[in-house]
């Protein structure tokens, strides 16, 4: 059980730094392919160029780091000083990049968003205008109403009274009011036609208007996309583009400088796994010796308490065991 907990150990040890460099190297290739995207998009009249000159920039970028690190005792001051400026500008550089291909990208997106928002408008404006014809035409439609029913009250009530000669009291109608009353009885139920006509044909244009606002803005995809955005837009009452942009900061400045940060780890951890497979043999041992106790008949040296013992003697061991108690290890 000892023995496979030691390899397992010692695997975990050895792949640890494989994966450090394989995220560096995800992490790196991902920003060059955003940065050298994004400055191409900058500079587009010579998008082919740029993409070269990018390129070979961002791998300098990532020897300079292992560099800067591997030789960092053994650079001459102005050479270090040099190329750690170098490396700085080159970060920003990408970091640009970057922010140039995510702007474009949100542009893009926005636009669209501009786009749908243009169709709503326009729709909710032609919908407006429906509503204050609408309005209009109801006004006139109580109106009419109210008036048919005076005049059919004017033709009900339309008596004359007078006494005759022997003093009886006769009633009777008057034929002219009758007919004037009924012409303006049938021009007022001929308007009153016409407008209910109309009111209707507005109701149906109003309906037929908020349906086609229901339709484009739930059968485009802009709204899941920028949803967040405008949430944060409405919560923090600042416009979206602000809120777009203080994003794309937070984005750059981690992005690059966390590839560099993962490529200088990637070269510490090969250093540190290099150091552990250049040790000498009785260091090697003289670790396993601290992890194990003294007191154990056997161990991982021998098959018996003799072998411990010859080992335990040794002058180099002995030695190595008097400095390693110097440094407190033991």
């Amino acid at each position: 059980m000892t023995n496979l907990n030691s390899v397992i150990k010692k695997l975990q040890t050895r792949i640890f730094p494989f994966i450090i460099a394989l995220t560096a190297l995800a992490v790196s290739s991902s920003a060059a392919f955003y940065s050298v995207s994004g400055l191409s998009k900058l500079f587009a009249g010579a998008a082919f160029a740029v993409i070269i000159m990018a390129a070979s920039l961002e791998v300098a970028k990532l020897v300079i780091a292992s560099l800067l690190y591997q030789y960092r005792k053994n650079l001459p001051k102005l050479l270090k000083y040099y190329l750690s400026v170098a490396c700085l500008v080159l970060i920003l550089i990408t970091s640009m990049g970057i922010y140039g291909f995510l702007s474009a990208a949100y542009q893009e997106t926005a636009a669209l968003a501009g786009n749908v928002d243009a169709q709503i408008s326009l729709i909710e404006t032609k919908r407006d205008n429906v509503k204050e014809q609408l309005a209009i035409y109801s006004d006139e439609k109580t109106s009419i109403n109210e008036a048919v029913s005076d005049l059919r009250s004017g033709l009900s009530n339309n008596v004359i009274q007078y006494t005759d000669t022997l003093g009886n009291v006769l009633t009777t109608t008057s034929s002219s009011t009758r007919r004037a009353l009924e012409k303006q009885l049938d021009q007022a139920i001929e308007r009153q036609t016409e407008i209910n006509s109309r009111v209707d044909n507005l109701n149906q244009q109003l309906f037929n208007y908020e349906t086609e606002i229901v339709e484009v803005t739930s059968n485009n995809n802009i709204a899941g996309e920028l949803g967040p955005l405008k949430y944060l837009s409405g919560l923090t009452g600042k416009p979206m583009d602000q809120i777009i942009n203080i994003l794309l900061l937070v984005i750059i400045f981690v992005f690059d400088p966390l590839a560099i940060a993962l490529v200088i780890a990637a070269n510490f951890a090969f250093e540190q796994l290099r150091k552990k497979s250049n040790k000498k043999p009785e260091v090697e041992i003289i670790e396993k010796i601290v992890e194990v106790p003294v007191e154990i008949e056997k161990n991982v040296y021998g098959e018996n308490k003799e072998d411990y013992s010859k080992i335990m003697n040794n002058r180099r061991i002995q030695e190595a065991l008097k400095h390693a108690r110097r440094a407190g290890e033991l």
